[in-house]
């Protein structure tokens, strides 16, 4: 649990620092360094903000019923699969241009006045937040309401991923950014896919779905999940001992679907020929 949350805190992270450090570094090459001032609490209130969401999701619902609890974990569970697979993909599309686009969004920002500087640090930053508020609660979920561990994991990943940020703001490291987010998308797809099952589980005993005491498996006497190799899974996969069909074609099919179009090797677009382009100017 801990490797799973350190590393969607880490892809997050990694993200949300990234985007600081390119607006940050466009105003201060510009010489527009009296704008920061209105970046940082827009920055400020994104991380206050998603603190907060992250706080009220797994702390307040303690008062539902089992089987409210267990609908809603399992529907956030759902909802932060969607989000995992929509940021692998569009960090795989955006990892190339998306320095230029931020730059121009802040030149707009700026033409407009601190308010919209404010709300574009703001907005930047808070999406990724949110999303990792609803990735902390799933993983609370999956932890059995264990907040220690899948906290520890997530304060480890982002703690990396500002580092990191700095280290490539200040142009003491550098490494391949494509890289590094195609082989943690990879981790990712099968994490996720773990997050699909258990999301799935917690719909089916809240009898939302049916198929509960259908199982594909039960590994609890050659895999359980108390032994360090079982934990091990479990924490990196979301493994569960007693995996019920459902669960297991979902795991399945999201790895069947996702990770082959994930790997799929980007269209290059065409370069025009010499004629192509004589035809295109007239």
């Amino acid at each position: 649990m801990v490797f799973s949350s350190a590393l969607i805190g880490l892809r997050e992270g990694l993200e949300a620092a990234l985007v600081v450090s390119i607006l940050v570094a466009f105003l201060v090459k510009t010489d527009r360094r009296q704008a920061l001032r209105y970046v940082w609490p827009g920055v400020g209130a994104a991380v206050l903000l998603s603190v907060a969401v992250g706080a009220i999701l797994t702390y307040s619902t303690a008062q539902l019923t089992f089987e409210h609890q267990e609908l809603l974990g399992g529907s956030l569970s759902i909802v932060a699969v969607g989000f995992v697979t929509a940021m692998i993909f569009w960090m795989r599309k955006a990892s190339r241009h998306i320095a230029a686009e931020l730059r121009g969004k802040m030149e707009d920002a700026l033409k407009v006045g601190p308010a919209a500087v404010l709300l574009l640090s703001f907005l930047a930053v808070g999406r990724e937040g949110l999303e990792t508020a609803v990735f902390f609660y799933s993983a609370v979920q999956t932890a059995q309401a264990d907040t220690i561990q899948p906290l520890i994991g997530f304060v480890i990943g982002i703690a990396i991923a500002i580092v990191l940020a700095y280290l490539l703001y200040r142009g003491a490291v550098r490494f391949n950014l494509a890289k590094f987010f195609t082989i943690t998308g990879v981790l990712l797809v099968f994490v996720a896919a773990g997050v699909l099952g258990y999301g799935l589980h917690d719909l089916q005993e809240a009898g939302f779905l049916p198929g509960l005491t259908t199982l594909a498996f039960d590994a609890s006497n050659a895999l359980p999940e108390n032994s360090w190799y079982g934990a091990l899974l479990k924490g990196i996969f979301n493994y569960s001992q007693q995996t019920t069909v459902l669960q297991a074609v979902a795991w399945v099919a999201y790895v069947a679907i996702v990770l082959p179009l994930f790997l799929r090797p980007a269209k290059k677009k065409p370069v025009p020929t010499a004629a192509a382009a004589a035809i295109a100017e007239e």
